[in-house]
């Protein structure tokens, strides 16, 4: 079968292009300077000029060919039970998706309807005697083959369990993946580091973590603030595995021997990847941690946070203020970032000018400057902060108070009118106090400019699937510190495990909190004593809930269990 569109067609697909979209009779030169330099791929010949769109070249060909186009491809009844008959990266390379459907009404999606010999080729593999053709754009037709073969059970421990070991002699060290869906590479190592991020990606794993020890590598996932062993690849693959993680964050993987830190980015789908990567030699070999950061800007909103009435009026109180400090403590990954972003989220508008700086830049935010440190530049907490208040902000963000000189200027841009939003690393809200006072901030200060200050945890969800109700006695309680008569005889949930939780028994996280408000009565203890007992002491007389209270009424609720709530909230 002749492949290429005839000259016929070629004037004819020109002249319909030019009357639907108006272009220029030079530009319809250019596209046919195209055709003829190309004639095997047609679609990818006219997109390529940056002339038309691709959806405006398959609506054209959609005329010519009298085949379909379908925008959206729907995965409605697909069945993924073929692909093993079939490599993925042949459907990839040749943009077909076949989407064999148990009402027998199956299609074939193309994106190139000049040449349609390998459509019969597959069609022959898959015993289609009936499909309908149609016409579809190449990024509808990637993510349809990723999703058949990804549900099909080609785990990373298969990819492992497939590989031989002198298949990792020889790498290309060279290669860089820029999107994963794309990569149609054959290396077993490459294949397998693509699947371990992306399945990562797909467990909402925060970090990938691969730790060699004298016989076996272990690679955990950290979901939901909890690691789980997920592969036990063969120590053989060590050093590949490794080079290849290296190659990807551009660091010399020649030095084995001295700390590394690195960063890569990937796009799964229509999500963009953020990965910072850290190594560091061990006894038996380099040790590495990626950390996962969606770019693509998924964060929640507070009406998601699972606040209580009286935390929701609290916070939506506290961020609407014209200015002052609001310090949100916590552990790392207990969530911090989350919440100043959903609280610049919900203060966000036209006549605020909103300034951030930090380190990472975790999510893009529509409308607000966001500024990155770079301690190569000059760019730090404080340098940053001096020129931010030169920038006429309203509201601004310092990812972190490390040191005296940043945590002076955001409380004297506290004072002349803006609104300071920032993190520190207390175990509670009082410590916050007594943390500033070790920095070296004068307590008079700390009584003038901070509102308040926001402690918080992340606590695992139960599986709604599997969790399992129970009566609380004394004995359930009997780990809780304080008052727990008004829990005993209540109703709670605790964890089982099954194949939707991944057997851990929880799904998902929702943040408890502690909130002091600054009223007079704790301003002027402050100027007294930074003791953060005497501090808790005083919030809670003026009715501050503690992280465990708050803990304790999700419990009620069977949101999560009491050992969740103790493993975060332990003193």
């Amino acid at each position: 079968m002749p492949t290429g569109m005839p000259n016929s067609m070629i004037e004819e697909f020109l002249n319909i292009i030019e009357k639907k979209t108006g272009l220029s009779k030079e530009n319809c030169e250019k596209i046919r300077a195209s055709f003829v330099k190309d004639r095997s791929n047609l679609t990818e010949s006219a997109v390529e000029t940056k002339l038309v769109a691709e959806n405006e070249v398959l609506e054209v060909l959609d005329g010519i060919y009298s085949l379909p186009f379908v925008a959206n491809l729907s995965m409605e009844n697909v069945t993924n039970d073929w692909t093993s008959l079939i490599l993925r990266q042949f459907l990839k390379k040749f943009y077909i998706a076949p989407l064999i459907k148990r009402d027998d009404k199956s299609i074939i999606a193309i994106n190139e309807p000049s040449d349609l010999s390998r459509v019969d080729d597959v069609a022959a593999i898959l015993n289609l005697d009936s499909y309908t053709l149609v016409l579809a754009p190449r990024n509808q037709i990637l993510s349809a083959i990723n999703i058949l073969y990804d549900q099909s059970g080609e785990s990373a421990q298969q990819l492992v369990d497939d590989m031989d070991g002198s298949e990792f002699t020889i790498i290309d060290d060279s290669y860089q993946t820029a999107d994963l869906l794309d990569d149609t590479s054959d290396a077993p190592v490459i294949r397998l580091v693509n699947h371990m991020i992306s399945q990562a990606v797909k467990a909402s794993a925060s970090d990938i973590h691969i730790e060699p020890f004298q016989d076996i590598l272990n690679v955990r996932y950290r979901i939901d603030g909890i690691l789980y062993e997920m592969l036990n690849p063969p120590k053989g693959v060590q050093a590949s595995l490794i080079s290849r993680i290296k190659v990807m964050a551009n660091m010399n993987i020649a030095e084995k021997r001295v700390p590394q830190d690195g960063r890569s980015q990937v796009r799964i789908g229509d999500q963009e990847i953020d990965i910072r990567i850290s190594t560091v030699p061990t006894s038996y070999g380099e040790r590495v941690v990626m950390r996962l950061l969606n770019k693509s800007g998924y964060f929640l909103e507070f009406f998601q946070f699972g606040l209580s009435d009286k935390h929701y009026t609290l916070i939506n109180k506290i961020i609407r203020q014209n200015n002052g400090i609001v310090l949100v403590t916590g552990p790392t990954g207990s969530g911090k970032t989350t919440t100043l972003y959903a609280a610049l989220s919900e203060i966000n508008s036209p006549d605020k000018n909103i300034i951030t700086i930090e380190d990472p830049v975790e999510y893009n935010l529509k409308g607000i400057g966001q500024i990155q440190v770079n301690a190569k530049t000059g760019v730090t907490f404080a340098t940053g902060l001096r020129s931010i208040v030169r920038q006429d902000p309203d509201i601004v963000l310092i990812g972190e108070i490390r040191d005296i000189e940043t945590a002076e200027i955001a409380i004297q841009s506290a004072l002349t009118g803006h609104l300071v939003f920032s993190t520190l690393h207390t175990n509670d809200s009082a410590g916050a106090i007594t943390r500033l006072v070790d920095l070296g901030v004068e307590p008079y200060l700390i009584s003038s400019a901070v509102n308040s200050i926001i402690a918080q945890r992340l606590v695992r969800v139960l599986c709604t699937e599997c969790r399992k109700k129970f009566r609380l006695k004394s004995s359930h309680l009997k780990a809780l510190n304080g008052t727990v008569k008004e829990y005993i005889g209540e109703y709670a949930y605790r964890p089982v495990g099954c194949s939707k939780c991944f057997n851990t028994g929880y799904s998902g996280r929702e943040a408890i909190f502690e909130i002091i408000l600054m009223d007079d009565t704790l301003k002027n203890l402050i100027l007294e004593t930074s003791d953060s007992n005497q501090i808790r002491k005083e919030a809670l007389k003026s009715g501050m809930k503690t992280l465990r209270q708050d803990g304790m009424s999700k419990v009620l609720k069977g949101i999560t269990s009491i050992s969740e709530v103790l493993r975060v909230t332990q003193e």
